[in-house]
């Protein structure tokens, strides 16, 4: 026992080796894809992309016709917009659950995950961005008791 510490200075000469940030590789396949999994609500969004021309491809469908809306839309092409990439990137992606909107938050989050995995130096953007964290947002469970999640009764004295 004769490396214990008698006193505090000998406590403050150690030195704490100071934990080394991760570091992150690409990840592609073996068709120079990278692949990324976007949840939102009750969808998940299976997403690849790949260098190429911009074109954004929803359940074998394009994103005019499978996301109407423009807000949507607009919605999906945020993180290659803020990571200065918009029109660089074939995208493919499948998505299944919920409604349009909660796909098309899947869809984003799967685009900026995907993109982590194409180039790792895009990260701090995106999540300066707030692109990478999962909306765990989700619809509250119906209690009994209840009408609905908070809900009552209507109240009658008599």
């Amino acid at each position: 026992m004769s490396d214990t510490m008698q006193s505090l200075d000998q406590l403050a000469s150690l030195k704490t080796a100071s934990p080394e940030a991760p570091k992150y590789v690409k990840k592609v396949d073996k068709y120079g894809r990278a692949y990324a999994t976007g949840k939102r609500k009750d969808a998940v969004a299976r997403v690849w992309i790949k260098p190429g021309a911009g074109k954004i491809t929803v359940n074998t469908r394009e994103v005019e016709v499978y996301f109407a809306r423009p807000v949507l839309r607009m919605l999906i092409q945020q993180p290659l917009v803020a990571a200065a990439r918009n029109g660089q990137y074939d995208v493919i992606c499948t998505v299944a659950g919920g409604g349009l909107s909660g796909q098309a938050g899947a869809v984003r989050h799967g685009i900026s995950k995907a993109l982590t995995n194409f180039e790792p130096d895009l990260r701090g953007v995106l999540k300066k961005g707030g692109f990478l964290t999962r909306d765990s947002r989700t619809v509250e469970r119906k209690k009994y008791g209840r009408a609905k999640a908070r809900k009552s009764f209507q109240f009658s004295k008599r």
